[in-house]
């Protein structure tokens, strides 16, 4: 993937918007820097203020059971993993074991290694041998496999559950699905699917990329 930078939000009112927002933690800090040293996609990571978004869409809804599709280095993890309710666990998937060794460390570092399950490999096999009755999704990989991971999970999910999918702006390239590439294809499907299915309703919220927030009736 190439290095892209993202246009939805003007970067001056993002960085007004974290500045007047709960400060990042030391520990969050950290493994964004060391993320930034170690990967060569850096932006790939949630950072601060949807970091924070994840962290507050889980404390408000307290869940049992997250699923993570996207591990990279682990700091939406942390953030999602901070509202879990007692004996709750997050499962997050991802393809690259190297990465997800960076975020590792900081797991244990905020006590939340007990709470974590981690699996490596192909989400859909993955998705395919898991109790898939989740509370809280966050779908955040291949954006051209976004709709099959949301239709094999949607079935499945309990009425209220919450699915948050980001990247569903895709650096603005949805307004121009003419001269779309396979990953813009992928999240048009999905945005548009979602849009038509009457189980759930949906909304996107432009921050950073796009995140849409989907709940199942």
């Amino acid at each position: 993937m190439p290095q892209q930078t993202y246009k939805t939000t003007d970067p001056a009112l993002e960085d007004y918007a974290a500045a007047h927002s709960t400060p990042e933690s030391e520990l969050l800090h950290r493994l964004y820097r060391e993320t930034s040293l170690k990967s060569m996609y850096p932006n790939m990571l949630s950072g601060h203020l949807q970091g924070q978004f994840l962290r507050m869409i889980s404390q408000m809804l307290h869940p049992k059971r997250i699923l993570e599709i996207g591990t990279f280095t682990g700091y939406g993890t942390i953030n999602l993993a901070m509202g879990l309710a007692d004996g709750g666990k997050i499962h997050t998937i991802d393809s690259n074991a190297e990465m997800v060794e960076i975020g590792r460390p900081y797991f244990d570092a905020a006590g939340l290694q007990d709470k974590i399950v981690t699996h490596i490999g192909n989400a859909t096999e993955i998705l395919k041998k898991i109790d898939k009755s989740f509370d809280l999704v966050f779908i955040d990989a291949d954006k051209e496999n976004y709709l099959t991971y949301y239709q094999m999970l949607i079935g499945e999910l309990p009425q209220g559950a919450v699915v948050l999918a980001d990247n569903v702006l895709w650096y603005g390239k949805v307004l121009d699905a003419t001269h779309a590439d396979e990953e813009t294809k992928g999240i048009l499907r999905f945005n548009e699917f979602v849009l038509q299915d009457e189980r759930v309703e949906n909304m996107i919220v432009p921050i950073r990329d796009g995140l849409m927030i989907v709940r199942k009736k």
